[in-house]
């Protein structure tokens, strides 16, 4: 592994100005799962790493009803997938943060390294999409807001500029009748890369017959976690039907730009993009109708 300089830092205003000074050869280190092992086979590269772990705002982990939840960056998996709140109010985060990696991967692992590693098969980012997230970011000087389909700009590529870091992940407090459900296909029962993944919210109507809106989002089908509002505008205003779970798929796999590797074929992943659309949607309709 190449040699660096290991810094834990205590405070936001010094992550920012060591990241801010060093430029690209600074990283942040949360959890460091991926971050470690891209140092060791020479995948990043790096002069200082900056340990965001001690700073009190990446370990906030907190839910109100009128603010929704707040995920700091540094907050590990298992105490999201413990927490009631989570558990209560977002079952889709569930899905995926009991996925990541193993046990021992995730109580390290957090959700803030999962988003910046930009990876577009990254297993919690399909369904943060679908919940709406937002993306908050920290300078120097200045703190900002963005849409998490907006965090992406190629694999491995973020639009966190030198000198900024994530701080936290704002989710929206959920809609009355909504569900979400985030669903993967692997080649192995456990511990594996998704081949395809698909995310899912709802919202129904007071007789949840009806669909009232709906988000959709696709992973490992693009060079970055792909958002799909084709599919969440084929189901706005229509009955919850299969003809409306179909037009639904059938958007995602449109937009769907896979590519052929060594874990599947561009045509294969087109076909899953169809079929676990319409499997994360019919699981989050029936969460969306209390089942």
């Amino acid at each position: 592994m190449q040699a660096f300089s290991y810094v834990s830092a205590r405070t936001l205003s010094e992550a920012a100005d060591i990241l801010a000074r060093e430029g690209d050869q600074a990283k942040c280190l949360s959890g460091g799962t991926d971050l470690i092992v891209f140092l060791r086979e020479g995948r990043r590269s790096a002069k200082v790493v900056v340990d965001v772990k001690g700073i009190p705002e990446l370990n906030q982990l907190g839910y109100s009803p009128k603010e929704g939840l707040t995920i700091g960056a540094a907050v590990p998996l298992h105490r999201i997938y413990n927490d009631a709140h989570v558990i209560e109010h977002y079952p889709g985060l569930i899905d995926a943060a009991t996925l990541i990696g193993g046990i021992a991967i995730q109580g390290r692992a957090t959700l803030g390294g999962n988003v910046c590693t930009a990876s577009p098969a990254g297993d919690s980012i399909p369904i943060l999409i679908a919940y709406e997230t937002t993306c908050i970011v920290a300078s120097r000087n200045v703190t900002k807001a963005i849409p998490l389909e907006k965090f992406f700009v190629g694999p491995g590529r973020t639009v966190l500029q030198p000198g900024e870091l994530l701080v936290a992940l704002k989710l929206p407090p959920p809609k009355p009748n909504s569900g979400a459900a985030y669903l993967r296909f692997i080649p192995r029962n456990e511990m594996d890369i998704a081949v395809t993944s698909a995310g899912a919210m709802v919202v129904l109507d007071e007789d949840k017959r009806r669909f009232v809106g709906a988000r959709l989002a696709l992973g490992a089908v693009a060079p970055t976690p792909l958002f799909v509002p084709e599919a969440g505008a084929a189901l706005t205003g229509q009955p919850v039907s299969d003809e409306a779970i179909e037009a639904a798929a059938r958007a995602a796999q449109a937009a769907a730009r896979p590519i052929t590797d060594m874990r599947g074929s561009a045509e294969q992943r087109k076909h899953l993009s169809y079929v676990m659309t319409k499997r994360a949607l019919l699981r989050a309709i029936e969460r969306a109708r209390g089942g």
